[in-house]
């Protein structure tokens, strides 16, 4: 009775077209930021403006023993790593990354669907694990699976959420296939300083309300950064954001704490309607602090999906 058993169970096998028999992977969960990591030219006074001025807790780095993680929930950090010997370039973004549970089987998913992939994942000693890509314009990728027990790290009166990371694209139908296509991020809010030109395309992740911003310069036929662009300019573009619910109690704290020395900026509205307030750290990397929500009509188009939620 067995071996009929089998043989039929052979038979139901041969009769399945092989895009059945063949399943490819599910893509595993997207819902968070994880870090942007960026580079330093003096660890010191980096760590003075995430710790003392944005009030981040200082973690070691199990990537990299000359960095630094600076915590501002258990999983979402900005990592501070020294500029590499001989480093030329004027870019202060060392890769973005975003949480996932299932690392290993992002590294499945992202080589089954054409995208080139190490060998394997990293462990790390916290038991995280992650693996780095790059995305069609060059920009290191990263996916970190959390370790089981993060490091616990109290509220930051400031705020507790690494809301997006924005950087320098030039192409945006070649992100989109990565990025919308590949990955499945979904429209948020697309805008510019003119209201018939968008430059900065919001994308949130597929299972949650975080976002990346394509921030567009050139041409879609470019690459690299532009011959006449600023270290200063690029370090406004590739950036980082922090949530908070009112940008009046997040500017008075920081006022009250003598966190603003050398910052030039007062809060404003930004062109999504929504209060803001730029910061930048030692090196020029932008530190954009965000209410959740717009005040009013933004410019350009309407949100498309929900905000944050805290």
């Amino acid at each position: 009775m067995a071996a009929k058993i089998g043989w039929c169970v052979e038979l139901v096998a041969l009769a399945l077209p092989a895009s059945v028999m063949a399943q490819p992977p599910a893509r595993p969960p997207l819902a968070s930021v994880s870090h942007i990591a960026v580079y330093t030219s003096d660890p010191a006074k980096s760590e003075r403006f995430y710790v003392h001025d944005l009030g981040a807790v200082k973690f070691a780095d199990p990537e990299d023993p000359a960095g630094a993680r600076y915590h501002f929930a258990p999983t979402q950090f900005v990592e501070v790593l020294p500029l590499p010997p001989g480093y030329r370039s004027i870019s202060r973004l060392a890769h973005i990354a975003f949480n996932t549970p299932d690392a290993e089987g992002m590294r499945t998913y992202l080589a089954v669907k054409g995208v080139k992939v190490p060998a394997r994942v990293t462990g790390a000693p916290d038991g995280s694990r992650w693996f780095t890509v790059v995305d069609p314009e060059g920009t290191p990728v990263q996916f970190v699976q959390p370790p089981v027990t993060p490091p616990t790290v109290p509220a930051n009166p400031l705020s507790s959420h690494v809301m997006h990371a924005g950087f320098v694209i030039h192409n945006r139908g070649a992100e989109d296939r990565f990025y919308k296509d590949i990955l499945g991020f979904k429209p948020y809010w697309e805008g510019g300083m003119r209201d018939d030109h968008p430059t900065w395309i919001s994308l949130q992740l597929p299972d949650g309300r975080d976002w990346i911003e394509y921030m567009v310069i050139g041409t879609p036929d470019t690459t690299g950064i532009p011959a006449d662009m600023s270290a200063a300019n690029l370090g406004v573009l590739n950036h980082f954001a922090l949530g908070v619910p009112d940008i009046r109690v997040a500017y008075t704290l920081l006022w009250n704490g003598e966190r603003l020395e050398g910052q030039q900026q007062a809060p404003k509205i930004g062109r999504d309607a929504k209060w803001q307030l730029n910061l930048l750290d030692p090196d020029g990397t932008r530190a954009e602090i965000m209410e959740l929500h717009a005040i009013g009509k933004p410019c350009c188009s309407p949100f498309v999906a929900a905000d944050p939620e805290k």
